[in-house]
C-alpha cells in the first residue's frame, strides 16, 4: 500500500494559511498595537481639573452675589454625565443676611477639536438646597445658579491632549465616543 503525502501537506498548508490570515486580521484591527484605543481619566483626575476653577465669585442677575466653592465631582453613568456638587454662599440684595446652601450640577462631556480638549458641555442645575430665609426663593436661586454654571463651566476643559498622544508614525487620531463609567471617564481614540 502506497501512502500519498499530499493530503497531509494540504492540511498543513490550510492550517498555516488560516493562522496567517487570522494574524493579519488582528493586526489590521489595530494598525499599531501599542497605540491605545482609549484613554481613561479617573474621578480624582477630573476632581483636580474641576477644583482648579474654584472658588468662583460672581454677581448673578445683579441680584445675587455668589461664592461657589468646594466642588465634589461625581459620575452618573446611567445618564452619561458628570455631576458637580458645590457649596454656595449668596448675598441677596433684598435679604439682610447672606445664606448658604449647595447646588448640584450635571454636565455632558464633548471633545473640542481646536483645543484638543475634553470639555464640560451644557451644565444644568439638577438640585439646589438652601434653608432658612432663602428656602422660599429656591426656584430663583436655582435659575441664577443655572445661568452662572452655564457661563462659568460650559466648555471648561477637564483634559487637554498633547499632540503626541493623538499622532503616531504620520497617522492622526482623535477622540471618539466619551463614556462616563462609575469611577472614571473613558475616551475612545479613533483614526482620523
Amino acid at each position: 500500500m502506497t501512502r500519498h503525502p499530499a493530503p497531509t501537506r494540504r492540511r498543513f498548508l490550510t492550517t498555516a494559511v488560516s493562522a496567517l490570515t487570522l494574524t493579519q486580521a488582528a493586526r489590521a484591527a489595530s494598525i499599531f498595537p501599542f497605540i491605545p484605543d482609549h484613554y481613561t481619566f479617573s474621578q480624582a483626575q477630573i476632581q483636580d481639573a474641576v477644583a482648579r476653577k474654584f472658588p468662583i465669585q460672581r454677581t448673578a442677575s445683579q441680584i445675587f452675589d455668589v461664592v461657589l466653592s468646594n466642588p465634589v465631582v461625581g459620575m452618573s453613568p446611567d445618564h452619561n454625565r458628570v455631576t458637580v456638587h458645590v457649596d454656595a454662599r449668596l448675598a441677596i440684595h433684598f435679604m439682610p443676611n447672606p445664606v448658604s446652601g449647595a447646588f448640584t450640577l450635571s454636565t455632558q462631556l464633548d471633545y473640542d477639536a481646536p483645543s484638543r480638549s475634553v470639555i464640560l458641555l451644557s451644565p444644568s442645575v439638577d438640585d439646589s438646597q438652601f434653608t432658612g430665609d432663602a428656602a422660599q426663593y429656591n426656584q430663583q436661586i436655582a435659575t441664577a445658579g443655572a445661568l452662572l454654571a452655564a457661563q462659568l463651566l460650559d466648555h471648561y476643559p477637564i483634559h487637554t491632549f498633547k499632540p503626541e498622544e493623538l499622532q503616531f508614525a504620520g497617522v492622526s487620531y482623535e477622540p471618539g465616543r466619551i463614556t462616563v463609567l462609575t469611577n472614571c471617564i473613558r475616551v475612545q481614540i479613533v483614526e482620523k
